[in-house]
């Protein structure tokens, strides 16, 4: 995915940070807002994660810091869960404005409640998805329940939340009590997912079964098993936002909206790998792809590795191209499977190569045609294989160009 810088105005006239990711050279079809948990902010490792999985599916994400929180202006001393909701009402208003309304609200924690609570004033949102979310945003004062009577008597005060000092006053606790959580699910008009780990300490499951009861249908339950409040397990984050892009799908209206194509911008195949690691996302005439190294390379083996995409290549252009043949002889050919090897051998060893010393690349196929064919069909068939396209072009004499991209500035 690509992700943009972006910053925006709240009502108050603060100057919130955001983070656009986008799917990689493509349109999005739809658009989705994210809202961080207590005090976490917008780059919290998860909240990547999961955009990084909606954005496979052709799904941007705006994820930003609620003010006084991260690079978002304002105190947070003087913030309270209605100025999170009225946040994330800018946030959307801006995200219609410059792009596209958004149809998805998605919520960690304290923000999944927000996000239920901001769902019933904004037009167009057809689904929301809640990940480890209180029933009740005052479920929040347990985190500083010591400092609760210094709060009230004084205004304010100091309190630690995650090895960081925060301010929090006496409206904040007023505006908590103020909210109408029951009431407001009940009215719930988009479809919802409740995401929540039976393990979660910070904000117990109880929670998610509140919740689901207060809502109406469509309504749907997933567990993430073992994960932590944080997600911080990539794999937990992941798996989160693949679930939720796919679930998404079946209510977001993935049409054609006027002055925003969904078409593919570059039809170029599209490659990236980030600073870490060698999980590289893959963009092909508009469909996503990963592609990793194994773990004993120094990768994650979240996908295939460059040769084991090669050798697809080629095992896909060997059985299409059979099949074409096949099909435009009406032969009874049910299927065509190829099973594939690369190795490196040493040129001596081959027997039919023209090179002769150091080593060159093997591929090995073994062709199973499956149906009622004769001798002849069979024997035939194995030589259209070696006509396909890819295999000639592994054959043919190769040239690759190499540019460097003009950036500007640069």
């Amino acid at each position: 995915m690509k992700t943009l810088k972006v910053e925006f105005p709240n009502s108050r006239d603060e100057m919130l940070s955001g983070r656009l990711d986008l799917p990689e050279d493509e349109k999005p079809r739809a658009y989705a807002l994210f809202a961080h948990c207590f005090t976490c902010g917008k780059n919290l490792k998860a909240i990547t994660h999961i955009g990084r999985a909606l954005t496979a599916e052709k799904l941007a994400v705006l994820r930003f810091d609620f003010s006084g929180i991260g690079e978002s202006a304002g105190e947070f001393g003087r913030t309270q869960f209605s100025s999170n909701v009225a946040d994330l009402l800018s946030a959307a208003a801006w995200l219609s404005k410059e792009y596209q309304a958004p149809q998805l609200l998605i919520g960690h924690s304290f923000g999944g409640a927000a996000v239920l609570q901001a769902a019933q004033r904004l037009s167009g949102i057809r689904a929301v998805a809640t990940l480890g979310a209180p029933f009740d945003p005052n479920h929040v004062r347990h985190l500083f329940s010591q400092e609760l009577e210094t709060i009230m008597a004084t205004g304010e005060a100091e309190v630690a939340i995650g090895g960081r000092s925060f301010n929090i006053g006496r409206s904040f606790l007023e505006d908590l009590d103020a909210q109408r959580v029951e009431e407001r699910l009940s009215k719930l008009k988009a479809a919802l997912l409740v995401l929540h780990s039976p393990l979660d300490k910070i904000v117990g499951i109880e929670n998610a079964a509140q919740i689901y009861r207060a809502a109406k249908h469509p309504k749907s339950f997933l567990s993430l098993d073992s994960a932590d409040h944080l997600l911080s397990k990539e794999d937990d984050a992941r798996y989160a936002g693949q679930m939720i892009a796919t679930w998404a799908c079946r209510y977001l209206q993935l049409v054609t909206v006027p002055g925003i194509e969904t078409d593919v911008i570059d039809n170029r195949v599209t490659v990236r790998t980030g600073e870490q690691g060698f999980f590289t996302e893959l963009f092909a005439n508009g469909h996503p792809l990963v592609a990793d190294e194994p773990t004993i390379y120094g990768g994650s083996d979240l996908g295939p590795s460059p040769y084991e995409y090669l050798l697809s290549a080629l095992g896909a252009c060997t059985t299409m191209t059979v099949q074409m043949y096949a099909r435009r002889k009406n032969w009874p050919l049910r299927s065509a499977v190829v099973r594939l090897t690369h190795a490196k051998i040493h040129a001596e060893d081959c027997q039919n190569c023209e090179v002769e010393a150091g080593k060159i690349d093997r591929f090995e196929r073994e062709l199973e045609l499956q149906g009622d064919l004769d001798d002849l069909q069979r024997q035939r068939l194995l030589e259209i294989a070696e006509r396909c396209p890819v295999h000639r072009t592994l054959h043919a004499t190769v040239e690759v160009v190499t540019r460097l991209k003009d950036v500007a500035g640069a």
